[in-house]
């Protein structure tokens, strides 16, 4: 090959590897400039960095060179960064009551994490929010791929930035970053002990509303039902009778447990598992009762949606319509230029992509999590206390098979003179756990208790009783 054909391939890959960092200034939807510092940017990872791994980096607004560096992994897998940044921790959010449906705006969130902490946003794994792959083999990820990927990531994105090396590192999220979460920060243990560059100064982990061993997490939704009064006193003993306790792997043969199951089922349906104070919403047809709704594409399939009423009911509002502005933000021309994204490298925006190539190849991280306690971090593990999808009674109980000791036994803390949960400090010297609910959160629980979780975040932060 020709020496002018080698540089140009140098180029191209050096393009490839992620080195297209910008600083957004402005965005649509948001009134005058921004008044943080947001960058944007693709760091490549994998063989020959084919992938291309996108985030959204805020710099704390109080003390950038000292407050701590998080990594926030959204959930999922395959949710946006953007839904983590829109809808719970990050510096702004939509402005509900001045948005259309054809121009949603934006304002700045008053509980943003980015308040205390300088923040990476990331799209992972590949096929998530703008990341993306230039072969369709490395869409085909699994925990252990989507692990490796995100530790690559870190480590190169701190090369480029040298000046956050010295700052407290935690890598956090919710939901199945649970699982993600763990083997990430074990990564990082496992590189500085190896000497790999850059040595990282990890000081410990957060998870919200976390997915850490499916089968307990699961089978506690039974328990927390009845925990809460959704079910009752004589449908919960029959059920555990005769399911002997097992609510997930049911043999179709007992009668009497599916039947009990199925009762089960039917006091739940018109709740929102994500939070049991909100109800589950249903699409309405024929198209011709919707009148001027939105359309269903735009929306996001976790759950169907009540649309619009009919002529013999009211209106229900439901959290989905806050979702819809997301897939019309982020689908805009002119807001993925202000944010430099690559043009013709997704072919459509999604909140949570559910059409990922995933392998689940991890179902349990406990003995991760032992494992990290026992190298000495910091470890913050909070439930929003309402949440049915991965609910608090199954956390405290991996919780419980750690055989920490407790410093502060369960006690309820507080927000403006308000009881805002109740927490338990563990220790297993030289590290320390915390756990603490959130009340009247669901999953996850900053999207739903704003203040309280900041409260919580910048408490823990600073080593402050919680």
């Amino acid at each position: 090959m020709k020496l002018w054909a080698l540089h140009l391939l140098a180029l191209c890959l050096l393009f490839q590897s992620g080195l297209s960092q910008t600083v957004v200034k402005s965005l649509p939807g948001f009134p005058g400039d921004l008044p943080f510092y947001l960058e944007t940017g693709y760091i490549g990872v994998g063989e020959l960095e084919d992938v291309q791994l996108f985030y959204y980096f805020v710099e704390s607004e109080r003390r950038p060179k000292d407050d701590p560096l998080v990594l926030w992994l959204t959930g999922g897998p395959g949710c946006s960064a953007l839904s983590g940044l829109l809808y719970e921790i990050g510096p702004f959010t939509f402005n509900y009551g001045n948005s259309t449906r054809y121009r949603p705006t934006l304002k700045l969130n008053d509980y943003s994490w980015t308040k205390v902490a300088n923040i990476i946003f990331l799209d992972q794994p590949v096929g998530t929010g703008f990341s993306y792959a230039n072969s369709w083999e490395s869409y085909d990820i699994n925990d252990y791929v989507s692990a490796a990927e995100t530790y690559e990531f870190l480590r190169k994105w701190l090369k480029l930035h040298p000046e956050f090396l010295d700052n407290p590192l935690y890598i956090a999220g919710d939901s199945y970053s649970g699982i993600i979460v763990p083997m990430v920060t074990l990564q990082v243990v496992k590189g500085n002990k190896a000497g790999l560059e850059p040595e990282m100064n990890l000081e410990g982990y957060m998870l919200g509303n976390p997915l850490t061993r499916e089968y307990s997490d699961l089978n506690s939704r039974v328990p927390f039902a009845h925990l809460k009064g959704l079910i009752s006193d004589e449908q919960y003993e029959s059920a555990k009778i005769d399911c002997n306790g097992d609510y997930i792997n049911v043999d179709e043969s007992n009668a009497d447990c599916v039947d009990d199951l199925k009762a089960v089922t039917m006091c739940l349906e018109d709740l929102d598992t994500a939070n049991i104070l909100e109800p589950s919403c249903v699409t309405q047809t024929p198209k011709s009762t919707l009148g001027d709704a939105w359309e269903p594409s735009l929306i996001n399939q976790d759950r169907s949606l009540l649309l619009l009423p009919t002529l013999r009911a009211p209106r229900v509002w439901c959290r989905n319509y806050n979702y819809k502005y997301s897939y019309i933000w982020a689908s805009d021309r002119a807001v993925q230029d202000a944010l430099h994204i690559r043009e013709g490298t997704i072919e459509k925006w999604v909140r949570c992509n559910k059409t990922l190539s995933y392998t689940y190849t991890v179902t349990d991280v406990v003995d991760i999590h032992k494992e990290l306690l026992e190298t000495g971090f910091r470890a913050l593990i909070y439930s929003g206390d309402h949440d049915m999808v991965i609910p608090y009674v199954g956390t405290q109980a991996w919780i419980d098979t750690l055989n920490l000791t407790i410093s502060e036994d369960w006690h309820a803390w507080f927000v403006d003179g308000q009881v805002a949960g109740y927490a338990t400090l563990y220790s297993y010297f030289p590290s320390l756990l915390t756990y603490a609910t959130v009340k009247g959160a669901g999953h996850t629980a900053p999207e739903y208790r704003p203040e309280q979780c900041f409260e919580l975040i910048n408490r823990w932060f600073d080593y402050y009783y919680i």
